[in-house]
């Protein structure tokens, strides 16, 4: 049966692929990024490759509370019952730097999570579950590697995707009893183009091929690769399946073995 989903960062290197394999099982989609024209552009690409169900278009910027609001309305004007949310909080650079100011995080906590989670609260009210006629509803948040392991040089999202999985666990508590399911996935390395161009600037500046590069640098995760992002929407579209009627508050490890815990 052809769901609803919000998908937040819709247009970027993960979300573009997801939204695809949406589409492609009929599934409504109400995309959701910053910039309109690219957003309108992306709609317009997913029904000419045949998508059949609504494709709807709301621009947002979750570090701007006054946004998120006016996303809150507009989603609220379109009248349709989401079946699922993807939350992608914007991610958060590289520092060398372990105590950054104030000032740092603040914007950090406001644009990665206070706006997020804000945003997050308008589609959990447009959710309709019903458990006793089988209707759930799932919420994916989607993280990195850092809100499982501690990394170096990732001070600050060492500490706010760490927060994001203690928040999901509290919402799994609160909401699970009228159906809605919150679970995150922790994703290693993932091929995005982005990440590709950053790979060939490092491959170029060593004097090797860009397959060169990722095999030095994935030496230690025992699959030996990267994620790729048709993978990363595979598993995320898995956690809005039937595959986790029975699963809240979990949080996916998809990193290709790279994390040494039990």
């Amino acid at each position: 049966m052809p769901r609803m989903i919000l998908v937040t960062g819709a247009t970027g290197g993960m979300g573009r692929p997801l939204c695809e394999r949406l589409a492609q099982s009929g599934d409504g989609i109400v995309l959701a990024a910053r910039g309109r024209p690219a957003l309108e552009a992306q709609a317009g690409e997913l029904k000419a490759a045949g998508a059949t169900g609504p494709i709807h278009v709301l621009p947002v910027d979750m570090a701007d509370l006054q946004s998120v609001a006016d996303f809150g309305k507009a989603l609220a004007g379109l009248d349709v019952t989401l079946d699922g949310a993807v939350l992608m909080p914007p991610q958060m650079p590289r520092t060398d730097d372990p105590l950054p100011d104030a000032e740092v995080w603040t914007r950090l906590f406001q644009g990665s999570f206070i706006g997020p989670l804000a945003l997050l609260k308008h589609a959990i009210a447009a959710m309709r579950p019903d458990p006793g006629a089988g209707r759930r509803a799932k919420i994916v948040i989607v993280s990195g590697i850092s809100s499982a392991q501690v990394l170096g040089h990732y001070a600050t999202a060492n500490v706010l995707r760490t927060a994001w999985l203690g928040q999901a666990k509290t919402l799994a508590f609160a909401l699970g009893p009228s159906g809605i399911h919150v679970n995150t996935v922790s994703f290693g390395g993932t091929l995005t183009a982005h990440y590709a161009g950053l790979v060939e600037a490092r491959a170029a500046a060593n004097g090797v091929t860009p397959d060169q590069q990722i095999a030095a640098e994935t030496e230690n995760v025992p699959l030996r690769k990267y994620c790729t992002p048709q993978e990363a929407a595979l598993t995320v579209d898995t956690l809005l399946s039937a595959f986790s009627d029975h699963m809240t508050g979990i949080n996916l490890l998809q990193d290709g073995g790279f994390t040494r815990a039990y």
